[in-house]
């Protein structure tokens, strides 16, 4: 039979070796969480392109009637509804070719993951049978817990970064993306548009840099500093708009 004092020291050590198995998991979660909302993120921007499901053919029924604008499976992608600042009728689509009327997803931020993959297969999304379990959980963290308020950082009346450094964004950009988009920015040659005229739609691009390319290879910076990204968009600012 232990003493007390063998007793207290075998709980100490249990107790000890909890916290510290905790501890070296949390970081592992933290990645896993990271990863899954930057995966979250590229399937907002465009879904069927990620899981290399075939487009859509039809107009979403959701898709308001006072929008003919737009049609077909370009209604499909959530930030055609939502923004790319996640805003909706709030932000940057407010007016413009993708004027819907519709609300943001701020409402949604911490929400359950649950509560949000039953809203995404709902009557109004209809994304039902078109993903899987791990799409959708990827998709509802990042509603719940991977958006950021882009006010922060991008002047919507400029459209420009706000308090980005130029210079340390050219050599951010020069390590981690020209050997995909070039120096000027101008790559690969199937990008419609070059990175500096991009800039045009910086909500856009942020939202690119910090969760990836669909179906490209392209790195997401999400778990960098966030000045990071900043300071790229400023660079990409000063870069050529024609190719």
């Amino acid at each position: 039979m232990k003493t007390p004092i063998q007793s207290i020291a075998i709980f100490g050590a249990v107790s000890l070796g909890l916290v510290l198995g905790l501890a070296s998991f949390a970081p592992v979660q933290a990645e896993d969480m990271q990863g899954s909302m930057a995966r979250g993120g590229k399937l907002y921007d465009k879904w069927f392109a990620v899981i290399k499901a075939e487009k859509p053919k039809d107009t979403h029924s959701a898709w308001p009637a006072s929008n003919t604008k737009k049609k077909g499976n370009v209604t499909w992608r959530c930030k055609s509804c939502h923004g790319w600042d996640y805003q909706g009728k709030d932000g940057a689509y407010a007016s413009g070719s993708y004027k819907t009327g519709i609300k943001g997803i701020g409402g949604m931020a911490n929400a359950e993951i649950s509560a949000i993959m039953k809203v995404l297969k709902d009557g109004t999304h209809k994304l039902a049978g078109k993903m899987d379990e791990q799409d959708f959980k990827d998709l509802a963290m990042f509603v719940s817990k991977g958006t950021i308020d882009m006010s922060k950082y991008i002047d919507s009346a400029a459209k420009a970064p706000k308090g980005g450094d130029a210079a340390k964004g050219a050599g951010y950009f020069n390590t981690m993306c020209a050997q995909c988009h070039g120096k000027d920015g101008s790559l690969p040659k199937d990008m419609k548009k070059t990175l500096g005229k991009q800039m045009g739609n910086p909500w856009e691009v942020m939202h690119k840099i910090m969760n990836g390319q669909p179906n490209e290879q392209m790195p997401a910076l999400r778990a960098i500093d966030r000045q990071v990204t900043v300071d790229i968009m400023a660079h990409l600012a000063t870069l050529p708009k024609e190719k």
